[in-house]
C-alpha cells in the first residue's frame, strides 16, 4: 500500500470505533460481532505497516465461511483460532474459505485452514490464474529472475536490484505454493453457504480477480483491499499481463457506489460508512497522481520508470521505502500505462533487453 489518503470525517463515518482506537495505539483491535451475526477477527501481519488483516467469519445454517484467513504464521493461526473461539466456533465448523484475492496477507492461511477443517477454498477465476505458482509456470522463469529482468528494463541500478531481491527471498515464505481453489466465484455468484446470502462482486484493479462480497440482508459489503478507509491500495502493472489495472480499478470503484447505504467491512484498518464519498476521494487521489506523474516527466525530460518512481511523492521518502519500492515501481508503471493509453505519454525503447523511457508524444 502506498500514498496514505486521510479519510475526511465529514464525508465518511467511522463505524469501527474500537478498531480505529486500536489503530491509533498501534495494537490489534478486538474480535467483534457485527451486523447480521458476522465477526471480524484481526490476524497479524509480520513486519508490515498494515499490522493486521481483518478476517471475517460468516455463519450459515451448518457451519461458517472464513473470508481472508490472513498471513501464514503460527501467531496468525493462533489469532484466527482465538477469533473462532470468541465467536463460539472451532476449526471444524469452517465449511468454506473465500479469498478476496491471493496476496499472502489474505490467502496465506487458506491451505492450512482447508487441511485442518476440510473446507473448500473459493476465489474468482482470474485470481486463480493470478496465483504465484500459476504465474511462474506461465512465465517459464522463477519469480526472482522475472523481478530482476523487469527492474533492469525499468532502469533500476544493480545495487537496488540486489537489495530488493534479497528482501523478496525472505518476505513471504510459501508464496509459490498457495492454496488452489475448489470453487470459482464469478461476478454475481452466490457463495455456497446455506442459510446465508453472500454475493460475489468482481472488482479488478488491485489484482485481476479481486472480489468484494455483499451480504444484502445485513447491508454490509466486505471490500477486501478494494476500498479502505484511510490508505489507497497498490494498483500495479505486472509485466506481460496486459490487464490495464488502473483503468479496471477506476471502473470497478464506480461499481460499488450503489452500495452507499451498506456498512463497509474492509480487510485493513476499520469499518466505515460512506462508500460513495470514499470512492470520490480515491478518484481524486488517482487524478492527482496522474497529474503529478506528467509534471515529473516534464521536469526530467525522458525518464526511465525507475527515475520517474524515485521522483514521485510517497508516504515516506524514496530511500526509506525499502522493499515496497517494487510495489511503488509497479504502481508508477500502472499510472504511466494509463497515460500512454490516453495519448498523454509514449514509451521509447520498450522492448526486451532494453531500458524503456517515457516522453511526451511529439
Amino acid at each position: 500500500m502506498t500514498n496514505s489518503l486521510e479519510a475526511d470525517g465529514s464525508s465518511i463515518t467511522v463505524l469501527g470505533t474500537a478498531q480505529r482506537a486500536a489503530w491509533a495505539r498501534r495494537v490489534l483491535p478486538p474480535v467483534e460481532r457485527l451486523a447480521g451475526g458476522l465477526w471480524s477477527v484481526p490476524v497479524p501481519i509480520p513486519d508490515n505497516p498494515l499490522r493486521y488483516t481483518l478476517s471475517y467469519l460468516v455463519p450459515g445454517d451448518h457451519g461458517l465461511v472464513v473470508v481472508d484467513p490472513g498471513w501464514d504464521t503460527e501467531e496468525g493461526w493462533q489469532a484466527l483460532m482465538a477469533g473462532l473461539a470468541t465467536a463460539g466456533a472451532a476449526v471444524g465448523d469452517v465449511v468454506g474459505v473465500v479469498a478476496t484475492h491471493v496476496h499472502p496477507d489474505h490467502h496465506g492461511l487458506s491451505r492450512r485452514l482447508r487441511a485442518e477443517s476440510g473446507a473448500w477454498v473459493a476465489m474468482h477465476p482470474a485470481e486463480r490464474d493470478n496465483l504465484p505458482q500459476r504465474v511462474e509456470q506461465e512465465a517459464g522463469a522463477p519469480r526472482l529472475e522475472r523481478v530482476a529482468q523487469r527492474m533492469r528494463g525499468d532502469g533500476a541500478p544493480e545495487e537496488a536490484i540486489e537489495e530488493l531481491l534479497a528482501r523478496l527471498g525472505v518476505d513471504a515464505p510459501g508464496i509459490d505454493d498457495m492454496a488452489e481453489p475448489d470453487v470459482l466465484l464469478a461476478d454475481g455468484d452466490s457463495v455456497p453457504l446455506p442459510g446465508r446470502r453472500l454475493l460475489a462482486i468482481w472488482t479488478p484493479g488491485h489484482t485481476p480477480g479481486h472480489l468484494c462480497l455483499r451480504e444484502p440482508d445485513a447491508q454490509v459489503l466486505l471490500t477486501g483491499d478494494h476500498v479502505l478507509p484511510r490508505v489507497t491500495p497498490n494498483i500495479g502493472l505486472q509485466p506481460g499481463r496486459g490487464d490495464k489495472p488502473l483503468r479496471r480499478y477506476l471502473e470497478s470503484l464506480d461499481a460499488v457506489t450503489i452500495y452507499d447505504d451498506h456498512e463497509a467491512l474492509p480487510a485493513h484498518e476499520y469499518r466505515f460508512g460512506g462508500l460513495a464519498a470514499r470512492v470520490r476521494q480515491l478518484h481524486e487521489h488517482h487524478a492527482e497522481r496522474l497529474a503529478e506523474l506528467l509534471t515529473v516527466v516534464d521536469a526530467l525530460g525522458d525518464p526511465t520508470l525507475w527515475e520517474l518512481a524515485e521522483n514521485m511523492s510517497w508516504a515516506r521518502p524514496w530511500p526509506e521505502i525499502g522493499g515496497m519500492r517494487i510495489a511503488a515501481l509497479a504502481e508508477t508503471a500502472a499510472h504511466a500505462d494509463y497515460l500512454v493509453d490516453e495519448g498523454e505519454l509514449a514509451w521509447e525503447g520498450k522492448k526486451p533487453g532494453a531500458v524503456a523511457r517515457l516522453r511526451r508524444p511529439v
